[in-house]
């Protein structure tokens, strides 16, 4: 397979990408972020609630954009999810999801995008999808930003895998830092696998 890599455009789960370090390490609250107003939030609180939720809706902003050149505000799409079963908000602030199949069916009826949800989905796989021509969401845990030797588990995050090639996965990460894990960030072959759960969601152009 030859080397593939897409020219998506990036997109933060945080509407100011380079707050990203301050607001993980917690000296900046996400509610602060002087551009929450774009993400469609009605307010800083709401903002503040989803930012923290908001890697899928990072994701599919990237693939809208990257094929019909539209960014729809993420917690918009958030709440068309949340109507779509992808997301089960709970009175007590809980939130279930991304739930991968009803994603994928929101993102085809509404979107006119290809979606599908895969588990298993392999690396072998995800490097065929890629080099194929489409995106596939992955679900990692979020410390691959940096690589870290010893993740605690595998999963529980989404980053949008945008090039493939022998040795390497290219994603663009919406938690990534902008000191170059945020986008078209390299993670070797060899490392993916302790952070990737083994599913996703393959998207690709509109039929």
């Amino acid at each position: 397979m030859k080397p593939m890599t897409h020219q998506v455009p990036y997109y933060s789960q945080w509407e100011s990408p380079e707050l990203v370090p301050d607001i993980l390490d917690g000296t900046v609250r996400a509610a602060d972020d002087p551009l929450w107003e774009r993400s469609g939030a009605p307010s800083e609180e709401e903002y503040e609630y989803w930012s923290w939720r908001l890697c899928g809706m990072a994701c599919l902003r990237m693939a809208l954009d990257y094929w019909w050149g539209v960014a729809p505000a993420a917690v918009r799409l958030a709440e068309e999810s949340v109507a779509a079963g992808a997301y089960v908000r709970h009175p007590d602030g809980r939130l279930d999801g991304l739930i991968h199949a009803p994603f994928a069916t929101y993102v085809r009826e509404r979107w006119g995008l290809q979606a599908e949800a895969r588990a298993p989905l392999t690396a072998a796989e995800v490097r065929a999808e890629v080099t194929g021509g489409r995106l596939v969401m992955l679900s990692v845990h979020p410390s691959i930003r940096t690589l870290d030797p010893a993740p605690p588990r595998q999963g529980g995050h989404l980053v949008l895998a945008v090039g493939a090639g022998e040795d390497e996965l290219l994603i663009h990460n919406p938690s990534g830092f902008p000191d170059g894990s945020q986008q078209f960030a390299a993670v070797p072959w060899a490392d993916l696998e302790r952070f990737y759960a083994g599913r996703g969601i393959v998207l690709g152009p509109p039929d």
